[in-house]
């Protein structure tokens, strides 16, 4: 989980414990005025969230190890760990955009550009969609798919200023318009209208990617990968500005795809998965140790007060807490 101030990573160890692991982290798009630029922001935080995940991931794998008494990881387990990643860009790359080049190449052969990509983007949704559903079948993966259902019911449960425990997040939906599927089934559709812009002028001034399916693809591969950090941060602000307007009849071809590719990645967790998001989210929430402070972009200005009784789970002084922010709205308005 992660506030504006403070990620936080929960896992349950091999004893049945939750093992929690926190630091502050402010966004370099939050101290940067350029970087917390539209667009360049989304792009930012991709590799930002990159980053926070494979460290979530390397430590969970530790505290995992732990009953077999895994040694600390060495440089060379690091180093293993980058090829690992290495690996899996190259193999992403070569499903999600050769493979839809070379199909596209082999049945549009005239260089129509747009219906090049609708071919080739239309294969890469349905390739992402296949993908998806093809990794539920493992028992691990199917769990993380839970693990996800647990994350968006906790996330639910505080932007409804509900306190944080297990009974009031098990009601919550499993499916939330921020959710990073959402992001992806943007991202793949943006991909393909960007690309069919890019490539159709790219043709017009005369230029091609030469003869040859095979070398055609790679190359339309190459002159496409400095533009994936500007769809992603395209992408992020469609699902922003979607978010905002999840609600609105003319946002729901924004809206809707991300929910329903939702029911795929994530299930139906139970109560020890959601305890544990709950134990995440808490921690996130903690400025300093006792100290809570901050925003939530959804929930508008929170105080620390009502911060502490959400992270407490003080249902009385949760009550008291909204009753009176509710009267000093009623008479800011009354005033007015």
């Amino acid at each position: 989980m992660r506030s504006p101030w403070r990620v936080a990573t929960a896992v349950r160890d091999p004893e049945g414990n939750v093992r929690v692991k926190a630091y502050p982290f402010v966004s370099i798009t939050r101290r940067n005025k350029l970087a917390g630029l539209p667009v360049l922001r989304g792009a930012i935080g991709l590799f930002e969230a990159l980053k926070l995940g494979i460290d979530s991931l390397t430590w969970s794998g530790e505290i995992a190890g732990e009953e077999e008494d895994a040694k600390p990881l060495t440089i060379w387990d690091r180093m293993l760990e980058g090829l690992m990643f290495v690996v899996a860009f190259a193999i992403g790359i070569g499903l999600f955009m050769a493979t839809p080049y070379l199909v596209a190449q082999l049945i549009e052969k005239n260089d129509n550009q747009v219906v090049f990509h609708l071919i080739a983007g239309g294969l890469r949704i349905l390739l992402l969609l296949g993908y998806m559903a093809a990794i539920t079948l493992i028992p691990d993966i199917k769990r993380v798919f839970q693990y996800h259902g647990a994350e968006h019911k906790s996330i639910f449960t505080f932007e409804k200023k509900l306190a944080l425990n297990t009974t009031n997040a098990c009601a919550q939906s499993r499916q939330h318009p921020r959710c990073g599927t959402s992001f992806l089934i943007l991202a793949a559709v943006l991909t393909m209208i960007g690309f069919m812009i890019v490539d159709s002028l790219f043709f017009a001034a005369g230029f091609s990617f030469g003869e040859g399916t095979g070398k055609a693809a790679l190359l339309r591969v190459l002159f496409h990968l400095p533009f994936i950090p500007i769809i992603a941060g395209l992408s992020y602000e469609v699902l922003r500005l979607a978010e905002k307007h999840a609600e609105e009849p003319l946002w729901q071809p924004a809206v809707k795809p991300g929910f329903w590719l939702q029911l795929i990645t994530t299930r139906e967790p139970d109560e020890d998965m959601v305890e544990v998001a709950l134990a995440s989210l808490k921690e996130s929430l903690l400025k300093y140790e006792g100290e809570y402070e901050g925003a939530s972009r959804v929930n508008g200005s929170i105080s620390p007060e009502l911060l502490k009784a959400l992270h407490e789970g003080d249902e009385s002084v949760l009550a008291k807490i909204l009753e009176e922010e509710k009267a000093a709205v009623a008479e800011a308005e009354t005033q007015e």
